[in-house]
């Protein structure tokens, strides 16, 4: 049995891994990698393997980092099934045709740009990584596995999808491959969230592995306590709307971050801290992704099922805007005062947030605010740190809004919450793997694991990295 580390190795995207038997090749996650010029060659070459040799995908959650290639895949030759949560499978029916109507567009965008230039040369168009059509055929490969209910998807294999409380519908993957008399157990981690998070349970402890893959993606920081990050969202958002009478634009995943900024901005309000807001959620598919949250409310935590029973009978309540047309959109950029702009993407790289992010960086009466992890060199990590000027649409654009960065509302458990998780574990296991990391963090991570919990064999793979298990 050998592991292949094929992304989110010493990086944070472009999470997959090949796990190859004597009688069976599997995939676990098949994401998109995100930042960076370099990322759109390194997802066209992502597949060192023959997709049509694969027998089946196991995916930990909907984000695209993890779920964005899985189209790409399918029109490369794969046909086996692909079983995730029933929430996760119903967030990526809005999703990867999101992911993809995005790549059309943007193409589009591209190869008008380059049109002068392909008249006088032999460049050629650029092409999607996959078009809305192929993402919506792709679709019926998905096979609804329910949390904590075993599968069989293969003779030799057994899993188990455990809550990681980091989105809905996100799993820990437990993984039994049973060889002759002998079986191995492999845990895949997946995005683990943080304990008391918004909107979602706490992760699902896990007790054994032969094999361990955890994530690092705050492997070497803590998260600022959440009464601190309340009373540092709350001084943004007043001094913002009410001192310096500005808009605020808040970059956020479309599923998980933005329902997780909807329900602290009623709760908030709800306590008197927050007066009358205009919430403008603008991403084409948020309505969809916080529709398929309330269908989903027996996976939510007790918090969030009062408030929106709250929101459901209450008149005095904040006013939140779905935009959803391309005009509607546009006309956000005509408003100077009072309006909170939550969009994607949450890195700041693609969709409507960069027309957002042009229309009020230079305005200093107006703030961003940062609530989630943003990958190296990526539209969000400059602003992030420090930048002075950005450019968006190929234009300089000047940073005079004020950056806030709430790191304490990460969907991502910190190293104290990564360490605790860990510490379930009876027994160490005889490999871990520290992943879905910058090689910094999960560093970090692996020598907090060794003297914190004193295991033995914990290791940061490089991206390609072979491994005989």
């Amino acid at each position: 049995m050998q592991l292949t580390f094929l992304g989110a190795a010493g990086e944070v995207t472009g999470s997959c891994y090949l796990l190859e038997t004597a009688d069976t090749r599997i995939l676990i996650d098949c994401g998109m990698f995100q930042g960076g010029r370099e990322a759109d060659g390194k997802n066209r070459t992502a597949f060192n393997f023959d997709p049509e040799t694969i027998d089946f995908v196991l995916l930990t959650h909907a984000h695209i980092d993890h779920s964005g290639l899985l189209p790409r895949l399918s029109v490369w030759g794969f046909r086996g099934p692909v079983y995730a949560t029933s929430a996760t499978n119903d967030l990526l029916h809005v999703m990867l045709k999101d992911s993809a109507h995005i790549q059309e567009k943007e193409t589009e965008w591209r190869n008008k740009k380059r049109g002068a230039q392909r008249k006088h040369s032999s460049l050629q168009e650029y092409a999607p990584l996959y078009t809305v059509a192929q993402a919506e055929n792709f679709l019926r490969q998905l096979k609804n596995v329910e949390y904590d209910t075993e599968i069989s998807p293969h003779a030799s294999v057994r899993c188990v999808f455990r809550d990681a409380g980091h989105i809905l519908g996100s799993a820990i993957i437990e993984l039994w491959i049973s060889s002759g008399t002998k079986t191995r157990k492999i845990v895949f981690s997946g995005d683990l969230g943080q304990p008391g998070h918004p909107i979602v349970r706490d992760p699902a402890p896990i007790h054994h592995a032969d094999i361990l893959l955890v994530e690092s993606t705050y492997g070497n920081r803590l998260h600022r306590n959440m009464s601190d990050t309340l009373d540092e969202l709350v001084y943004a958002i007043n001094n913002t709307l009410i001192d310096k009478g500005g808009n605020i634009i808040i970059p956020a995943f479309t599923v998980g971050r933005t329902q997780d900024m909807l329900f602290l901005l009623i709760d908030l309000h709800r306590a008197g801290r927050l007066g009358e807001m205009d919430i403008y959620v603008d991403s084409p598919m948020a309505l969809a992704a916080t529709d398929i949250t309330t269908k989903h409310i027996a996976l939510l935590d007790k918090e969030t099922q009062e408030a929106m029973q709250w929101m459901d009978t209450n008149d005095k309540k904040p006013r939140i805007h779905f935009v959803q047309d391309v005009e509607e959109s546009m006309r956000l950029n005509t408003i100077k005062h009072g309006a909170i702009i939550i969009s994607a993407s949450g890195m700041c790289d693609a969709g409507r947030i960069k027309h957002h992010l042009k229309y009020n960086l230079s305005r200093p009466e107006c703030s961003i605010i940062i609530t989630g992890f943003q990958a190296a060199r990526t539209l969000g990590r400059r602003l992030v740190d420090g930048a002075k000027i950005v450019k968006i649409f190929g234009q300089d654009t000047p940073v005079r809004a004020d950056i806030y960065t709430i790191g304490g509302l990460s969907a991502h458990a910190d190293q104290k919450a990564l360490l605790n998780w860990l510490s379930h574990f009876k027994s160490a296991p005889e490999k871990t793997f520290v992943v879905h990391g910058e090689l910094s963090n999960a560093n970090s991570m692996a020598t907090a694991i060794q003297e914190k919990l004193h295991w033995q064999n914990v290791a940061v793979p490089e991206q390609k990295t072979v491994v005989v298990l």
